[in-house]
């Protein structure tokens, strides 16, 4: 649920599969821009679809300002265009709204960061490994996802099966450990499982319930929630695409969310993403010291440590014009990223409907694009040109044969 992430951190913005498909006559949803650059943004959106991406939207903001808007299509079938409005699985993101929610009770006297993970939850207790550790992925626990879903018919398999967080805890704590507690951050979904308990056992009610009580219905997120057992999209949404073994995409966007709960399963819009970060990174969710602590970061690389930090729930990363916080999410075929300045006034939401593609280091004219479209959002200048479009080779999943797309030639794209 992080790829995107992974993706910028090597200039260029993940999420998204290189696919032919029919793009002629789908139109942009946009509004007036004022001080944000309305043509190069509806330019900018048009070239993640031009570059083979099925459906892309997003909506970007300067203050007061606001831009929205959406390129290519919902759904491939029928030919529905995407719409800027549209509902989104945002994976994990989610795991900004459970940051907050701990940090909220650490403000009230309820809990500690250095706190080991025992005193509250003794049944996953792990030594040395403290609250903080859980919200920054210094850990060291395995991430139980990567036993779940090894190839894509794990994904089929558990479409509709019920998980509950125990069973999710205890698959993440027989996975191999990725380090000793506190030595580097590696991104584990456990974590967010086990933050999810902790709510509960410090709140008596269920997590998704507190979340939404502090949260979502005080900031009236009210395209924001969490599906529970619920395996449908409640408003207008796109499909939600893997490329498959044999050459067509699937569509997940029917699915039963329990797998992720508290570390990806909340769906949102780019409207309401940004109301919440710009709340969060202005101090409306969190008092100053609880939002210091949120801001504190490990390096996301060790060995470049400029290039950006995770802290409790949210990261920073080093782009041009930055930094710039936020989250990213990618679930099976929906992928979010959500950056702002760091003052919440400068913002841009962007998701897309096709995940889990190519092999590391292939071209990626996806990515270019929506690394450009991302710098010209939040007001930055980007040195790079995309190269030409072109054929990849992607891979639905690990373990899965190679698929080749050839992608329609881009209107008016530079090479170089």
């Amino acid at each position: 649920m992080h790829l995107s992430r992974r993706g910028l951190l090597k200039a260029g913005a993940g999420g998204a599969l290189a696919v032919a498909v029919p793009l002629a006559g789908t139109p942009h949803r946009a509004e007036a821009a004022g001080r944000l650059p309305e043509e190069a943004l509806a330019a900018g959106l048009s070239a993640v679809t031009d570059a083979g991406m099925v459906g892309v939207f997003a909506e970007a903001r300067d203050g007061g300002c606001r831009w929205r808007g959406a390129s290519g299509l919902a759904d491939v079938d029928t030919g529905r265009p995407m719409r800027h409005f549209f509902q989104h699985r945002v994976g994990s993101i989610t795991k900004t709204f459970v940051a907050t929610t701990l940090l909220q009770l650490v403000g009230e006297g309820r809990l500690a960061l250095d706190a080991p993970i025992g005193r509250h939850l003794p049944q996953y207790a792990v030594d040395g490994v403290t609250v903080e550790m859980l919200l920054n992925h210094t850990s060291g626990i395995g991430d139980y996802d990567t036993v779940l879903f090894t190839s894509g018919e794990d994904v089929e398999r558990h479409r509709y099966t019920t998980f509950t967080p125990d069973q999710l805890v205890r698959l993440g704590l027989a996975a191999p450990r990725t380090g000793t507690p506190g030595e580097r951050f590696d991104y584990s979904n456990t974590n967010y499982i086990l933050a999810g308990l902790l709510i509960e056992r410090l709140t008596g009610r269920p997590a998704t319930e507190e979340i939404d009580r502090r949260v979502i219905r005080p900031l009236r997120l009210t395209d924001t929630y969490f599906p529970g057992r619920r395996t449908r999209i409640t408003g207008p949404h796109s499909a939600a695409y893997l490329p498959w073994y044999d050459g067509n995409l699937r569509d997940f966007n029917v699915t039963n969310m329990s797998w992720a709960w508290t570390a990806g399963a909340l769906i949102s819009t780019s409207a309401d993403l940004n109301r919440f970060f710009r709340a969060l990174l202005g101090g409306r969710l969190l008092r100053r010291a609880e939002l210091a602590r949120m801001r504190s970061t490990v390096p996301l690389v060790p060995e470049q440590p400029e290039a950006g930090g995770y802290g409790l729930g949210l990261y920073w990363l080093g782009l041009p014009g930055g930094p710039y916080w936020g989250h990213d999410g990618l679930v099976f075929g929906h992928s979010t990223i959500s950056l702002h300045s760091p003052d919440g006034t400068r913002q841009v939401t962007l998701g897309s409907n096709v995940t889990h593609y190519a092999a590391p280091g292939a071209p990626d004219p996806i990515a270019d694009a929506t690394f450009a479209f991302l710098i010209t959002a939040l007001g930055g200048s980007s040195a790079r040109t995309p190269g030409p479009v072109r054929a990849r080779t992607v891979s639905p999943l690990p373990g899965g044969p190679a698929l080749v797309h050839p992608l329609p030639p881009a209107a008016g794209r530079q090479t170089g």
